[in-house]
C-alpha cells in the first residue's frame, strides 16, 4: 500500500499569538493510517508545543468544513492534516507515515506559518 505525504504552506503568517492556528485532522472511518495516527501521537499531541501552538479538531472526510474556516481545496484522502490561521488555510500535511516524519513535517509546516512554539 502506498502512503502520500505532501507538504504544503499555502500562504506565511507574520506575527502568531496564542489561539491563531487549529490544526484540522481530516479522517474517516476504517482509515488504517488515521488508527495509526491516533496510536502513535493522538493521546499525547495536546501536550506537545506543536499541540498548544495549533489545538486539533478533527472532522469527517465527507463534513463540510466549519462554517469560518476555509480550506484552499477539499481533502481528498485520509489523513489530512490541515493547518488554518485567522480561519484561513496557511499548510497542510497530506498522509501519514510515521510518527518521526509527522513531527518534523508539522514543526517545519508551523515555522514557516509563523508559529510560536514554546
Amino acid at each position: 500500500m502506498t502512503v502520500v505525504l505532501a507538504l504544503g504552506v499555502c500562504g506565511v503568517g507574520t506575527a502568531a499569538w496564542a489561539g491563531s492556528f487549529t490544526l484540522y485532522m481530516v479522517e474517516q472511518a476504517g482509515c488504517i493510517y488515521c488508527e495509526r495516527w491516533d496510536a502513535e501521537v493522538g493521546d499525547a499531541y495536546h501536550l506537545t508545543a506543536e499541540g498548544r501552538a495549533a489545538p486539533l479538531k478533527r472532522i469527517d472526510l465527507r463534513a463540510e468544513v466549519p462554517e469560518g474556516v476555509t480550506f484552499v481545496r477539499r481533502p481528498a484522502f485520509t489523513p489530512t492534516f490541515v493547518l488554518v490561521e485567522d480561519g484561513q488555510e496557511v499548510g497542510r500535511l497530506e498522509g501519514y507515515a510515521g510518527e518521526d516524519f509527522f513531527w518534523v513535517l508539522l514543526e517545519e509546516m508551523l515555522t514557516k506559518a509563523g508559529a510560536t512554539l514554546e
